[in-house]
């Protein structure tokens, strides 16, 4: 794998959702094991944020955690807020959930290098048709949920083969 810094740095990549308690702690934990799973830890570093600091401090909501390990994901990630002062310098990419997330984070890039790191998740997402975004399940019952990481499952997938390959 060719990484798009320095090769002896690993290549950072940052999950954006609304508060960091549900979509983007799962894809953390999601991403993460993919790569442990594939043996390319040495290569990458992976973190989430939420554009809002009103679970800062906190674990990922309940019913994620639940149905997270019903997969064997361990989604334990301690909720903290995007901050566009170091995360922009700090990371290769940074893959936000839906739309909204995209045009916060957007509307915080000060450069074009900025702004070209900011990728969406649905994007990456291939087995599932006409999705444009992460939906939030946090208002949902479990099926969201469940939507939810099938959506962010296979947008990893997709994600770490796209940078394992360019």
């Amino acid at each position: 794998m060719e990484i798009r810094n320095d090769k002896n740095q690993k290549t950072k990549i940052l999950f954006i959702c609304l508060g960091n308690i549900c979509r983007s702690p799962a894809a953390n934990a999601v991403m993460q094991q993919m790569i442990d799973k594939q043996d390319l830890s040495s290569l990458f570093y992976v973190d989430s944020a939420g554009i809002g600091n009103w679970h800062v401090g906190e674990l990922p909501d309940s019913r994620m955690r639940k149905h997270g390990l019903q997969r064997g994901y361990t989604i334990d990630h301690i909720a903290r807020q995007f901050d566009a002062s170091t995360d922009f310098d700090a990371f290769d990419y940074i893959a936000v959930m839906d739309n909204d997330n995209y045009k916060e984070v957007y509307s915080r890039a000060k450069t074009a290098s900025e702004k070209a790191k900011i990728v969406k998740m649905a994007d990456y997402i291939h087995h599932y048709d006409n999705v444009t975004a992460v939906p939030d399940p946090y208002y949902g019952d479990g099926q969201a949920f469940e939507y939810a990481l099938d959506l962010i499952e296979d947008g990893c997938s997709a994600f770490l083969s796209f940078l394992v390959n360019s």
